[in-house]
């Protein structure tokens, strides 16, 4: 239940700058705030006093991403090859470890350092062959 002084209203999006994702707002759950992924997901916890709404770019990015996720989930007509080498490759849902090599790639775009996007690709590639097959 949304109080007043919780200054969030259920469903808005906001950037948690501690996981750099997008997250709709859900509810409060003690000191942390509850945010779900856009589209739907696994919900994870946030300070409160650290969000921000999301900026136009940062909503259009993650409801793509949310639209991808969806054609990925019913089986496109052709999955995405893990060996394809001209896509960047996906974070397996629910690992850390993806997640986190997903994070230092998109921290590495939005600085346009393109060797260590291409870093934490490689390292992304690796990690999946080795605890994902």
């Amino acid at each position: 239940m949304t109080t007043k002084s919780d200054p969030h209203e259920p469903g808005s999006l906001l950037y948690d700058p501690a996981t750099s994702k997008v997250g709709e707002y859900q509810d409060k759950a003690g000191p942390y705030a509850l945010l779900r992924p856009v589209g739907g997901g696994r919900e994870w916890q946030a300070d409160p006093t650290s969000l921000r709404p999301a900026t136009p770019q940062e909503r259009l990015s993650a409801g793509l991403r949310a639209a991808n996720e969806r054609t990925w989930a019913v089986g496109a007509s052709v999955p995405p090859d893990p060996d394809d080498l001209s896509r960047p490759p996906l974070p397996v849902p629910g690992c850390a470890v993806c997640a986190e090599l997903a994070a230092r790639r998109e921290a590495a775009r939005t600085v346009f350092d393109r060797s260590a996007e291409t870093d934490a690709n490689v390292l992304l590639r690796q990690h999946q062959r080795k605890d994902h097959r």
